[in-house]
């Protein structure tokens, strides 16, 4: 396909998914106006120092969403806890001792790479977008000093398509670029003429840039080479239909993940959009206990329409005259306000935009130094339970791509100690380790502690320890309780303990048994001795 051609069908493409996206635009900005404000501007346009917030008069939606997204980042990619381990798919490849050295070194430089860049804010500005718009997006590329670099992209930019299974496998990015920075980026030598021109004039002026990453259906598989990469990468200018830069991936960079989805739309939905209503309610009911409470406070006056030649003074001290004697002086209206019954009705709206957000179960569980270790169990369970769909959805969509994506980019840049020649063409799994992992398998824990407790009891009776595998209960407690493999055993090392203990009390028992004969011979020589005088006495006597 030429060129243009290809120019052509990529605009003709943006323009039916940008048709697409349409219906969603004043849904989102809706609910950006009451719950993230900072990044209102999906149909509205505002300066960057413009105010925002001229909508919200409750800000209970925009403290919940700071909450759950919030509770999002610590529950899946906290960074004071590791939140993912490695681990070969070949179970016998684990009592490798080599094999898991390495293993370990990459997860270090994984961790390292995550630390050292800016995923941390990225990611947390991810969260904020699921939470409000249900659907996120995050870039993930290279970065020359730390390895890595993440970007997550503002909703209004974003278009995107899914294949037939499900997957998000197409994304149209269309955003503003300066001259400067697509010279920097791109080359002189690549740009449109208006873009060069202005690159050397006004390096600041701004341009729109469609950037386009989409399966490449032209690909011959086993060719190596840019135009043989599974995902093509396309920048070109909106204004000239001119392509700037053709290369290609390996694996989609923009992840997407969504909240919620149905199975009509592209796009996710998210607790926000859920009780929207209610947020918008809330919002107009405290402008009207607002207003009803100045009007209490600052009550409007009934001035007589006679007698008051001289203006009505309302500061404090102020002196108003009337005639002495008539009924014709200054009284506050009385409006009928009831505070109370409003105040009702607005918690009523904040308890319904909690629940939406899991506010009370989140901040229950944040309260655990002032509760028991099995009152904070069970209420872990319970956010568990809430939030387990989420979790299943953003673990496919968000951290095993977002996992596999940084692997491959630092294994590419050779950030990786050379692997061992046996390990050549060997799968790796990737564990979750994260908060939530672990309180999604307390429950497996608690079975299991609960049946030793039972076991023990009838045990006093029957013999039904024999029934457990000591060594196979001790490794799934281990993998349940996410135990480091630094600090675990190899199955070589445990048979050698094994053995070693049962060589040392077969040598105590046998030397034990020694001794007791030692002891037996030495209580019975007596006993010999007199056996023997008798018998010599006897045989005296005879003779």
């Amino acid at each position: 396909m030429a060129v243009n051609k290809l120019a052509d069908a990529l605009v003709k493409r943006y323009q039916k998914l940008q048709s697409q996206r349409s219906v969603w635009e004043s849904h989102w900005q809706e609910i950006a106006d009451y719950c993230l404000p900072r990044k209102a501007d999906i149909t509205k346009r505002r300066q960057e120092g413009d105010k925002r917030t001229e909508l919200i008069f409750d800000a209970t939606a925009i403290h919940a969403v700071e909450l759950l997204a919030a509770s999002l980042h610590g529950m899946l990619t906290n960074a004071s806890t590791p939140w993912f381990n490695l681990a070969f798919s070949d179970p016998a490849i684990q009592n490798d001792d080599q094999a898991m050295e390495w293993l370990e070194s990459v997860e270090r430089r994984m961790y390292d790479a995550f630390h050292q860049s800016n995923f941390q804010q990225e990611i947390h500005e991810l969260y904020y977008d699921l939470v409000t718009f249900g659907t996120g997006c995050i870039y993930i590329e290279e970065d020359e000093d730390v390895g890595l670099r993440f970007s997550t992209r503002h909703i209004s930019e974003i278009y995107i398509s899914e294949n037939n299974r499900g997957i998000v496998d197409t994304i149209f990015r269309k955003y503003k670029m300066t001259a400067k920075a697509c010279a920097d980026q791109f080359g002189l030598e690549s740009l449109p003429s208006k873009i060069a021109r202005a690159a050397e004039k006004d390096p600041f002026e701004m341009f729109e840039i469609l950037h386009v990453v989409q399966p490449r259906e032209d690909r011959q598989i086993g060719k190596i080479g840019q135009e043989n990469m599974p995902f093509a990468s396309i920048y070109l200018d909106m204004d000239t239909k001119q392509i700037m830069r053709e290369s290609g991936m390996m694996e989609m960079a923009f992840l997407t993940p969504r909240y919620l989805k149905d199975s009509v739309s592209s796009y996710g939905r998210s607790p926000a959009m859920s009780c929207l209503s209610d947020i918008k309610m809330i919002n107009k009911m405290s402008e009207t206990s607002i207003r009803a409470a100045q009007k209490l406070i600052d009550p409007p006056l009934m001035v007589p329409d006679d007698g008051f030649i001289a203006p009505v003074r309302t500061r404090p001290g102020g002196l108003n005259y009337y005639r002495s004697g008539t009924r014709d002086r200054i009284e506050p209206l009385q409006t009928g306000s009831n505070i109370p019954v409003s105040i009702n009705m607005e918690e009523q709206r904040r308890q319904a935009i909690r629940s939406a957000f899991y506010v009370d179960q989140l901040l229950s569980v944040q309260d655990a130094p002032r509760k028991t270790a099995t009152q904070v169990l069970q209420e872990s369970e319970q956010v568990m339970r809430l939030i387990a769909p989420v979790m299943g959805r953003l673990q496919a969509e968000l951290l095993r791509p977002l996992i596999n994506r940084s692997f491959l980019l630092m294994s590419r840049q050779q950030m990786f100690d050379p692997a061992p020649e046996f390990m050549a063409g060997m799968d790796i799994d990737i564990k979750y380790v994260s908060p939530m992992a672990k309180a999604q398998k307390q429950t497996d824990l608690q079975s299991i502690m609960r049946a030793l407790e039972v076991i023990a009891q009838v045990g006093q009776f029957a013999p039904v320890m024999d029934y457990i595998d000591n060594n196979g209960l001790v490794d799934h407690l281990l993998d349940t309780l996410s135990v480091p493999a630094k600090v675990r055993k190899s199955d070589a090392e445990v048979q050698m303990a094994i053995q070693q203990r049962e060589q040392q009390l077969a040598e105590q028992q046998e030397m034990q048994q020694t001794m007791q004969m030692a002891q037996a011979a030495g209580q019975a020589a007596p006993a010999l001795r007199e056996v023997a005088n008798i018998g010599e006495q006897e045989t005296a006597a005879a003779e």
